[in-house]
C-alpha cells in the first residue's frame, strides 16, 4: 500500500469509529440501557423504555399562559371535556402479578415496582422510587410515603386504592400518596380513591389523575376526618404543581368534607402552588386558596362542577382567596355550564 493510501484509510476508520460510538450513545440513552434499575419481581416486570419522561403527558393540556384554549365549557361529564377518568388512568398491563407485601420498606436507591398487584403499601427510604403500571390495595395509613430526606419518586399509571373499614385510622386511610419530603413527588395517570386525604404534599407535579369516591370516616378521635382530593398544608420548600387532573369529593358537608383541593396555611403560608386546568367537584368549598399570606397561588382554567352542589361546593366554589398576594393570579375559570367562576371579595 502506498503511504498516499494510508490518511484515506485513517479517515476511514476514524469515521467508523465514531459511527460506533454514536451508535452505542443512542443505544445506552434511548433504551434505557444506560439506566441502572433494581427491579422487584425480575426482569420480566421492570422496562425501563415504559418509564415516560418526567411530566410527560400523552394528553393535551388546557389552558394558561402559552396560548393554549383555556377552560372547557358546556360538558356535562369530565370525559365530555377531555379531563381523565378510568379509562384513562391505571395500569396499562392487562395482567399484573399478586404480592402480599405488608408494609414494605424500600430502601434500594433506583427501585422500580412494575406489574405488581400489591396488597399492602409501599415506604420509601430511597431515592428516585418509580411505582408504574401497578395496583395498590392498602389498610395502612398511606398507599405510598416518601419519607423525610428523599427524593425523586415518581408514582405512573397506577390504581392506589385502601379498603374501607380495614385501615388503622378507625378503620379509615388517610393518604394514597404522602410527601414528608422536602423535594418533589411526580404522580401521573393514576386511579384514586377512597383514602380521606388522597393526594398529600407541599411540593410535586401532580398531572392527568383520576380522585374519586373519598370515603369519610370518624378518626380515631372520634369526629369526622375531614377530606380532600388533594392537600397541601403549607411549608413547601418546592413548586407544587396541580394540572389536567380530574378531582372529585363527594363527601357530605356534615361528614368531614373540606375541599376539592385544599391549600391550608397550617404549618406555614401557602407559596408557589399552581392550579391549572383541572375538573373540580365536591367539598365544603371546592377550592380552599391559601388563605391571607398566601403568594404566588396560580388558579387558572379550571373547570368547576355542580355534579354535586350548583356551585362546587356544598357553600361556593372557593374559599380564602387572597387577592393581593403577590403573585397570586386568579383567571379563566368557570362552573362547567360556563359562568364564570370568581372569589368572593375580601
Amino acid at each position: 500500500m502506498s503511504p498516499l493510501a494510508r490518511p484515506g484509510r485513517r479517515r476511514t476508520l476514524l469515521t467508523a469509529t465514531l459511527l460506533a460510538v454514536v451508535l452505542l450513545f443512542s443505544l445506552f440513552t434511548f433504551t434505557g440501557l444506560g439506566q441502572q434499575v433494581f427491579c422487584l419481581g425480575g426482569a420480566a416486570l421492570c422496562d425501563a423504555r415504559a418509564i415516560t419522561a418526567p411530566g410527560a403527558s400523552g394528553t393535551p393540556k388546557g389552558g394558561g399562559n402559552d396560548g393554549k384554549p383555556g377552560a372547557r365549557k358546556g360538558c356535562a361529564s369530565p370525559r365530555a371535556c377531555g379531563y381523565p377518568d378510568a379509562t384513562t388512568t391505571g395500569p396499562r398491563i392487562a395482567t399484573l402479578t399478586p404480592q402480599s407485601t405488608g408494609n414494605a420498606a424500600i430502601r434500594t436507591d433506583g427501585t422500580v415496582i412494575k406489574g405488581w398487584d400489591i396488597t399492602g403499601s409501599l415506604d420509601i427510604y430511597a431515592n428516585d422510587v418509580t411505582v408504574i403500571d401497578s395496583r395498590i390495595t392498602s389498610t395502612n395509613w398511606w398507599g405510598i410515603n416518601l419519607r423525610p430526606g428523599y427524593s425523586g419518586l415518581r408514582v405512573l399509571h397506577t390504581t392506589i386504592t385502601a379498603v374501607p373499614g380495614k385501615g388503622p385510622d378507625n378503620g379509615g386511610s388517610d393518604y394514597a400518596v404522602s410527601n414528608m419530603s422536602t423535594s418533589p413527588v411526580e404522580v401521573g395517570y393514576c386511579d384514586i380513591s377512597v383514602f380521606g386525604d388522597a393526594l398529600s404534599m407541599g411540593q410535586g407535579d401532580l398531572h392527568d389523575n383520576y380522585v374519586h369516591d373519598i370515603t369519610p370516616f370518624r378518626n380515631l378521635g372520634g369526629e369526622w376526618q375531614h377530606t380532600n382530593a388533594v392537600i397541601s398544608n403549607g411549608g413547601g420548600k418546592g413548586k407544587l404543581t396541580i394540572r389536567h387532573n380530574t378531582l372529585l369529593n363527594p363527601t357530605p358537608a356534615d361528614k368531614g368534607a373540606s375541599a376539592a383541593v385544599g391549600l391550608f396555611a397550617d404549618s406555614a403560608p401557602v407559596t408557589h402552588t399552581v392550579v391549572d386546568d383541572n375538573w373540580l367537584a365536591g367539598g365544603a368549598y371546592t377550592l380552599y386558596a391559601g388563605g391571607k399570606d398566601a403568594t404566588g397561588i396560580e388558579v387558572t382554567d379550571n373547570v368547576f362542577s355542580p355534579q354535586y352542589y350548583p356551585q362546587g361546593g356544598k357553600y361556593g366554589p372557593v374559599a380564602y382567596w387572597n387577592p393581593t398576594g403577590e403573585g397570586n393570579v386568579w383567571r379563566g375559570n368557570w362552573m362547567a355550564d360556563g359562568t364564570p367562576v370568581a372569589p368572593p371579595k375580601p
